[in-house]
């Protein structure tokens, strides 16, 4: 009886410590094959691209990024510097070393825009400034334009053109935008917001009573009759991020390919149905899973659909309150609206 009682205790013990083992293997920092000890950084690199040399999961470099207390911004990292690899308690850590060849006290002056980005911003910059989802109520409510100078109904850079209604800022400077996409949830058919895109900026000279007077000045396209006039989003461009997981059980779609391509590929940029509301923010990251394909089984005839497969990882850049868009930075497989996403 002893040895029965011995044994079934030293099962569960075993039990025990596999799956605290489990968890612990889950949540380890896990580096790639052949990884190298040191990297010297070129032109062209971003934090994601370095953290791949050494991750399997680049999007976890925040864990491993071990601060230099003499660099003020850890991602403040230039052409030259060198990223290396240690271990601190059994786990990686990856630390810059300033570039060589200073023998002597000077100070480097290096303009901001030189240092590497943490993810490649020309691929999203466009978006981060030119783009954004109003709400139904919005869109309605915001001037319109209703004509030109000369009967003119379409205008560009240097024209005057005339709106209608009440300004939602008393902003001098504003912009001209035109509902572009109109998102729905795929599976529920729920309203999530119109996709604007930034027509042109504009000066408020003028206004008299509910018409307003605007004075084109850049202009991406011509403005045309019932564009609407919002004020300009104040948010800085943002152009660092600390990636992180989206909050556990988060899912969606991919609602649509921004920039007007077909396929989705790496590097592309994508709207989909998660927002501000499923408290989700910028610089999370999610994976994407090709929709299995419905076949038809050539023995019973029946349809079936096969498994979905992980097809890449995008992470969010810029999150409204229903509709987030994100870029695909890393993908093993062709990828198509109404893909899905979940978390890492």
């Amino acid at each position: 009886m002893k040895k029965l009682l011995c044994g079934l205790l030293t099962c569960l013990l075993l039990l025990t410590v596999s799956v605290a083992n489990a968890e612990v293997r889950k949540d380890r920092i896990q580096l790639r094959e052949n990884y190298p000890t040191e990297y010297v950084v070129v032109k062209g690199d971003t934090l994601w691209d370095i953290s791949g040399r050494f991750l399997q999961h680049p999007w976890q470099w925040p864990d491993v990024w071990d601060v230099n207390p003499q660099i003020y911004n850890p991602h403040l990292i230039y052409p030259g510097d060198i990223i290396y690899l240690s271990w601190v308690n059994g786990q990686p850590r990856l630390s810059l070393r300033s570039g060589v060849g200073r023998l002597t006290p000077k100070a480097r002056v290096s303009p901001l825009d030189d240092a590497i980005p943490a993810i490649p911003l020309k691929d999203i910059i466009a978006f981060l400034s030119d783009h954004l989802v109003a709400n139904e109520d919005l869109v309605n409510t915001a001037p319109y334009v209703v004509g030109g100078r000369n009967d003119s109904i379409i205008a560009g850079a240097g024209d005057r053109v005339y709106a209608r209604g009440e300004l939602k800022s008393d902003e001098r400077l504003q912009a001209v935008y035109r509902p572009a996409t109109e998102y729905r949830d795929p599976l529920t058919g729920e309203f999530l917001g119109y996709e604007m895109l930034k027509i042109a900026d504009t000066a408020i000279p003028a206004q008299e009573n509910d018409i307003i007077t605007l004075d084109l000045r850049k202009t991406r396209e011509e403005v045309r009759l019932l564009d609407r006039v919002l004020p300009i989003e104040e948010s800085r461009i943002q152009s660092l991020f600390h990636p992180s997981a989206v909050p556990e059980g988060t899912e969606g779609l991919i609602l649509s390919v921004l920039g007007g391509v077909a396929k989705i590929g790496q590097y592309n940029a994508v709207a989909v149905n998660v927002g501000a509301r499923d408290s989700v923010e910028a610089g999370n990251v999610m994976s994407i899973y090709r929709t299995g394909e419905n076949v038809r089984d050539p023995v019973t005839g029946e349809r079936i659909a096969l498994p979905d497969e992980r097809a890449g990882l995008l992470m969010l850049f810029k999150v409204f309150d229903k509709v987030s868009y994100g870029l695909v930075l890393n993908a093993s497989n062709v990828m198509s609206v109404g893909d899905k996403v979940f978390e890492p």
